[in-house]
């Protein structure tokens, strides 16, 4: 049933019996089998067929289907690493999902102490904008997720750990460096951004909103390093978390505006809700929460 199980998900994943096939190192006669014996086994039509169109359709009870085998895999594997959890240490996998503020500039020194106290747990990091890596948490492709953004609260368990600090960073000759000014003045310049989905824009489109600021135009990147590499440049000015720019800073590359009000944002851990955390996802929430009062 386990072997069905998880050719169903790939099935419903490629929508294709062909591509699922090829991810899962089976034949396209097997496939067909393992969705025959399910639907025999459930007693309902699971994938329908267009001959013609040569497309399948997922039904209803395929898609409940779906999500529970998704549960049950996950749970299977949470088990088989518990059990290694023997003798001298703990043993196992532990997939973790990272915003890019967090999994570029935050979560590799952790991951480097974390490492050094349990180096029989086998990471797999992915790093994305917070929608996705929220998605991947939802469809349990990842065991947790560190993420800066706003989160739907009805389909996770949320808990922060850590408060960011947002920071105006401007060219490193900027005109209003050093200078008392009104936060109005940041109206009509081009600002540089993170695409729609991360939270890095999530908070600029606030902090503009919240202070009446009118952009000129927008300059979108896919990751932070590029933000603050445009900013050096004199592309334009950003709103970003003072970890990406405080080697900047220290070369000389970029400066800070001196706002009146402090900004700060927290970055979360999430879990599916309802879902039961595996200990190494446990012993890593511990850790990381140790690791932030310690050294923050």
């Amino acid at each position: 049933m386990i072997d069905e199980l998880k050719t169903f998900i790939a099935v419903v994943e490629y929508k294709n019996f062909t591509k699922a096939a090829e991810s899962i190192n089976l034949s396209q006669p097997s496939v067909s089998l393992h969705i025959k014996h399910l639907e025999e086994y459930f007693n309902t039509i699971l994938v329908q067929r267009s001959i013609k169109q040569k497309n399948i359709y997922i039904t209803e009870a395929g898609c409940l289907l779906y999500e529970r085998a998704k549960q049950m895999i996950k749970m299977l594997e949470d088990t088989r690493d518990e059990m290694l959890d023997y003798s001298k240490g703990i043993r196992g996998s532990l997939r973790i999902g990272a915003s890019f503020t967090i999994g570029e500039y935050f979560l590799p020194a952790f991951l480097g102490e974390f490492n050094k106290v349990y180096p029989d747990i086998e990471l797999e990091v992915t790093i994305e904008n917070t929608h996705n890596i929220c998605e991947k948490v939802k469809n349990f492709q990842v065991d947790l997720g560190l993420v800066e953004g706003t989160v739907p609260s009805s389909n996770f368990t949320i808990k922060d750990f850590y408060t960011d600090t947002m920071v105006v960073a401007v060219p490193y000759r900027y005109y209003l460096n050093n200078t008392d000014f009104s936060i109005r003045e940041l109206s009509n310049r081009t600002w540089i951004t993170r695409e729609i989905g991360s939270g890095t824009r999530e908070y600029l489109d606030l902090f503009l909103s919240t202070n009446n600021i009118k952009a000129k135009n927008f300059i979108v990147f896919g990751s932070n390093y590029s933000v603050k590499e445009a900013v050096k440049n004199n592309l334009g000015i950003t709103f970003i978390s003072s970890l990406v720019t405080e080697n900047s800073v220290k070369n000389k590359e970029i400066c800070i505006l001196k706002t009146e009000q402090q900004y700060t944002r927290s970055f979360s851990y999430i879990f599916p809700k309802g879902g039961t955390p595996s200990k190494a996802t446990l012993i890593f929430e511990d850790m990381l929460n140790k690791y932030v009062e310690s050294v923050y």
